[in-house]
């Protein structure tokens, strides 16, 4: 593990100096990810200025949850950029270069590339979640400290493990234009909001097949109890482990397909 830990750094600190040579790229991709998510708080203020909440929850509450989407975007982007390069990888043939090495192919593909654009979602989102915590009504113990930490770490897990999961498609599909991935992450959309907003097939697709829903629905209703649901907090790390062992095994199954690439 040490090991492990110690390559990825390695690797993730050359992908990074690669990408601060150019300087104003990287202020940009700063700059359009904080306007992005201050148009989605913006697009919120204007809403709950028109109603009182959604299906209950404040607020300070759905900023929370529309927070947690972007931050766990952004650390998947800025930490393992490498699990949106996995099809140029495949298509290309790279990732024979991958093989030959004597380190783990997942540790390699997750520290292949950096998007710095990950910085500007997490830093405002960070912000936004931090006040949001502030203005809603928690009762604030070591025990729910303790809570928040699990689930903010857990939705991380799934993110990146859902990340991993629909890129792998790219094992079976063979196409410069795969969209499936894509469209695993407007899913998360959905998860910007209350999941009882939605039909039921809504809340089993965001809760059960791709669970964006733990990563902040969940998390929010546990840090505040809502809907009787402080126990769900318990089910956050459980989500997390199953979906990273999933990540992995789909991974390990693609690469038994992988043909490299020719005519």
């Amino acid at each position: 593990m040490r090991r492990s830990l110690y390559l990825y750094y390695r690797l993730i600190s050359q992908q990074l100096r690669a990408i601060l040579e150019y300087q104003t790229d990287f202020v940009i991709l700063m700059g359009s990810a904080v306007l992005t998510q201050l148009l989605g708080i913006v697009f919120l203020r204007v809403i709950f200025q028109r109603i009182p909440d959604i299906n209950g929850w404040g607020f300070w509450e759905v900023a929370f949850m529309y927070a947690m989407i972007y931050v766990t975007e952004g650390i998947g982007s800025l930490l393992f950029e490498g699990t949106w390069r996995l099809g140029g990888l495949i298509n290309r043939g790279e990732l024979d270069k991958l093989l030959l090495r004597p380190v783990s192919p997942i540790l390699q593909v997750l520290s292949s590339a950096v998007g710095v654009n990950g910085i500007g979602n997490i830093v405002t989102g960070s912000i936004i979640i931090w006040q949001a915590l502030a203005h809603m009504d928690v009762s604030w113990t070591w025990d729910k400290i303790g809570i928040t930490v699990i689930v903010l770490l857990s939705a991380v897990v799934i993110r990146i493990a859902i990340n991993l999961a629909s890129n792998c498609v790219n094992f079976w599909l063979h196409g410069t234009g795969n969209a499936f991935p894509q469209m695993v992450l407007n899913v998360g959309d959905f998860a910007k909001y209350p999941i009882t907003i939605y039909p039921s097939f809504v809340r089993v697709l965001v809760a059960g097949f791709v669970p964006f829903a733990f990563i902040s629905y969940y998390p929010a209703a546990a840090i505040t109890g809502a809907n009787d649901l402080a126990w769900v907090w318990a089910l956050c790390p459980v989500v997390a482990v199953i979906s990273a062992c999933a990540a992995i095994g789909i991974f390990r199954i693609g690469l038994r397909s992988y043909e490299s690439a020719g005519n």
